[in-house]
């Protein structure tokens, strides 16, 4: 039985602590608090889902969305993971986001890293149903990607509905982790003729083109869209 213990680092609310969400090695890098594990969250545009399927480990990059403490992830009517949510026990899963920073290059080859911000979530994921809940889910999907585009467009029509499903999963047993670091060598690798450092990895997004069957202008939540 898992024990649940609240994080209160520097005073912040955090979520849980459980043996599921505490890491065996550098626990210094890992955090509970909630404010940094949503801007982790907030600004990743794919995570993984894992779950088991016929007794064997299954995992799937997909689009997903936070609102509040809670996780809508997407997929199809037909897909395994929403298939196995649809039931009321629900679908036991592991949801992993990764952001990389920067490569960590270092004078000794076991010492190179990567400089990262990623978040754990374990629990039981369930199929979005109620028609007003899975209108508030299919909008937080879009304006994830692009904030205010959701009012921007026309909304699923029936047909689409049927084929597209959404599961939410309620943020409990969850924590991030972190490496923020510089290029770390052994005190004996210091003088050695090679070069050590950090290459910063970013996400550039360019300017919006327009699709050829377009001329409608630009609207204003894509000209301020940050680049």
């Amino acid at each position: 039985m898992s024990v649940h213990t609240a994080d209160t680092t520097a005073g912040a609310p955090g979520y849980s602590r459980t043996p599921r969400t505490t890491p065996t090695r550098y626990k210094d890098r890992a955090t509970w608090e909630q404010e940094a594990i949503h801007a982790i969250l907030d600004a990743s545009y794919i995570c993984h889902l894992g779950f088991v399927a016929n007794d064997a480990p299954v995992v799937l990059p997909t689009i997903f969305a936070r609102v509040g403490s809670r996780l809508y992830i997407h997929g199809s009517t037909g897909s395994r993971p929403l298939r196995g949510a649809s039931g009321e026990q629900g679908l036991p899963v592991c949801v992993t986001v990764t952001l990389v920073d920067a490569l960590v290059l270092t004078k000794s080859a076991f010492n190179h890293s990567v400089n990262f911000r990623s978040v754990v979530a374990h629990g039981t994921a369930y199929q979005v149903t109620d028609p007003e809940e899975l209108d508030v889910a299919l909008a937080a999907l879009v304006d994830h990607t692009v904030p205010g585009r959701s009012a921007e467009v026309r909304p699923a029509n029936p047909k689409e509905l049927a084929a597209t499903a959404v599961i939410r999963l309620d943020l409990d047993e969850v924590s991030a982790k972190t490496r923020q670091d510089g290029a770390n060598d052994d005190p004996e690798d210091l003088d050695l003729p090679h070069w050590a450092g950090l290459i910063p990895v970013t996400t550039v997004h360019g300017a919006p083109e327009p699709a050829a069957h377009t001329a409608v202008p630009l609207p204003a939540h894509l000209s301020a869209y940050p680049r």
